[in-house]
C-alpha cells in the first residue's frame, strides 16, 4: 500500500472519528456563546478561502487572469444588491469576455 493510500485512509478515519465522537460532546459546551460564534464563522472563513484560492491560485503560484475580472464583477453586483442569478451570470460573462478578448 502506498503512502498516499495510507494518508487517505488515515485522514478518513480521523474525519469519521471526529464526526462520531462529536455527538458525545455535552450540550453545555456546545451552547457556549463563544463556541456558537466560532461555529457561525467557520463556514464563512472556509468559503472565503476557497474562493480566494480558486480565483488567484494556479497550482503553487499566484496568478492574475480573467477570474479576477469575474470576481470583481461579482463583488460589485453584490454591493449593488443584485439578485444572485444576475451576480453569477454577470461574473461568468465578464470572465468569458475577458478570456475571449485578452486570453
Amino acid at each position: 500500500m502506498s503512502q498516499l493510500w495510507i494518508a487517505v485512509l488515515g485522514t478518513s478515519l480521523i474525519a469519521f472519528g471526529l464526526k462520531y465522537f462529536g455527538h458525545s460532546v455535552p450540550e453545555k459546551y456546545l451552547s457556549n456563546p463563544r463556541v456558537l460564534r466560532i461555529n457561525t464563522l467557520i463556514p464563512i472563513a472556509l468559503l472565503s478561502a476557497l474562493v480566494a484560492v480558486q480565483t488567484f491560485g494556479d497550482k503553487s503560484k499566484l496568478v492574475i487572469d480573467q477570474r479576477v475580472v469575474g470576481m470583481s464583477v461579482a463583488v460589485i453586483a453584490l454591493m449593488l444588491k443584485a439578485p444572485f442569478p444576475v451576480v453569477v451570470i454577470g461574473s461568468a460573462a465578464a470572465s468569458a469576455l475577458t478570456f475571449h478578448y485578452l486570453g
